[in-house]
């Protein structure tokens, strides 16, 4: 009996003891150490360990930003993912948006902006979420080409759309974004177009219908979350890490924008607020930059309403903006497509530094960079950080 009470005494004490270490451990492991930062865990991933003294010095080749050598030894071995998000109201707040290297706003239909984000440098640190991931439109294809090769990440798009009768197509050429990608030898089989309706889903790219709280009662088109930890993973299995089958990497060829340090805040200007419509009479879509001169960044609203990321729920901020004014065709055809054109030139209203540039845009073809120029025709070297690119129609006003 002795014995026996012996031999119940210990299991407990191993028992207790190896409760102890697994809790300690499991303490351990999800404890940050003490002088480091790191993201928040989400389901995306767990993002950079970094430490908050390690020197800035590192230039992202996408927008400028100075970020450490932490976060440039993870980008290096990636190339951008280029994201399809909505901002249909009822899909704010979305995710990731503040961790965007660029980001494009246009016009998708009825009104309605879409945005077209470049994830890279920034989103290293926590590989977390992009939602509601949306459809492809034809002049988004037109600017994603500008980034060699990259992942491109939508859930359908504009396509011929043929007539079940007929078998005509109902839709404008100028809509074929599907198409377009086709011929671009981005979609097919293993390819860098991840797109849902193709051979990418679960658990690279899944819907989520309480990515806004439980009980919001989300439509199907604001549910698609995208995992950046995931989607890289993903691309590398298919060579389209930082190097394609051939070793060729992506930047090869890749024209980088000029760039130049904030100003001193006594050099900076006094436009202190941005405000322009897509479509008149379309509150819901109306955009207001607000300038902060301490931190020479710029505040974005929409709709009245300060537009925030919902992983974070930091207000989206820029260090530059680019209204770039554009010829609007459409609707074109019965599903009302529309289509901008990004190739050719035009003209550009640039904001930083506190100030407004009157320059311009070009982008000779396709495959080119788009350039961003000053009053007098020269390259405009913009500020290094975040950087918005609006596709506004020609027509409309931008008041500052």
């Amino acid at each position: 009996m002795k014995q026996l009470w012996l031999m119940l005494i210990g299991g407990v004490g191993l028992y207790v003891l190896s409760t102890g270490v697994s809790l300690a451990a499991f303490r351990f492991l999800n404890t940050r150490p003490q002088g480091f930062t790191s993201p928040l865990p989400s389901e995306g991933g767990f993002g950079l360990m970094i430490d908050p003294g390690e020197a800035k010095d590192q230039q992202c080749p996408i927008n400028g930003s100075m970020l450490t050598k932490t976060e440039k030894k993870a980008w290096e071995e990636k190339r951008p993912v280029v994201a399809m998000v909505e901002n249909h109201p009822d899909a704010r707040p979305q995710s990731g948006l503040s961790t965007a290297d660029v980001m494009y706003e246009a016009v998708a239909e009825g009104g309605i902006t879409r945005f077209m984000g470049v994830f890279y440098c920034g989103a290293q640190a926590t590989l977390g979420k992009i939602a509601p991931v949306r459809s492809a439109r034809m002049y988004f294809v037109n600017l994603a080409t500008e980034y060699n090769t990259p992942v491109y990440v939508h859930v359908g798009g504009g396509n011929c759309g043929r007539d079940q009768t007929t078998g005509e197509c109902v839709s404008n050429k100028k809509a074929w974004a599907l198409e377009e990608l086709a011929d671009l030898g981005w979609r097919r089989r293993g390819g860098n177009d991840f797109d849902t309706i193709g051979d990418i889903g679960a658990p690279i790219l899944k819907r989520d219908e309480t990515r806004l709280g439980p009980g919001k009662g989300l439509a199907v088109e604001h549910t698609m979350v995208g995992f950046l930890d995931k989607i890289w993973a993903e691309a590398a299995k298919r060579s389209f890490g930082s190097k394609n089958e051939k070793g060729v990497k992506w930047l090869d060829g890749f024209k980088q924008w000029k760039f130049q340090k904030d100003a001193e805040e006594d050099k900076r200007g006094d436009v202190a607020k941005i405000s322009f419509d897509f479509w008149d009479e379309y509150e819901d879509f109306t955009v207001t930059w607000e300038y902060d001169k301490p931190t020479n960044r710029y505040k974005r609203l929409t709709g009245g309403q300060p537009h925030t990321d919902l992983e974070n729920n930091q207000q989206l901020v820029a260090s530059a903006i680019v209204v770039q004014l554009v010829k609007e065709e459409g609707p074109l055809d019965s599903p009302k497509h529309m289509y901008y054109e990004v190739m050719g030139k035009g003209k550009a209203v640039i904001f930083q530094n506190g100030q407004a540039i009157q320059g311009g845009w070009e982008k000779k073809d396709q495959m080119a960079r788009t350039v961003f120029t000053d009053e007098k025709g020269k390259e405009l070297a913009l500020v290094g950080g975040p950087i918005f690119i609006e596709l506004v129609p020609a027509r409309q006003q931008v008041t500052y």
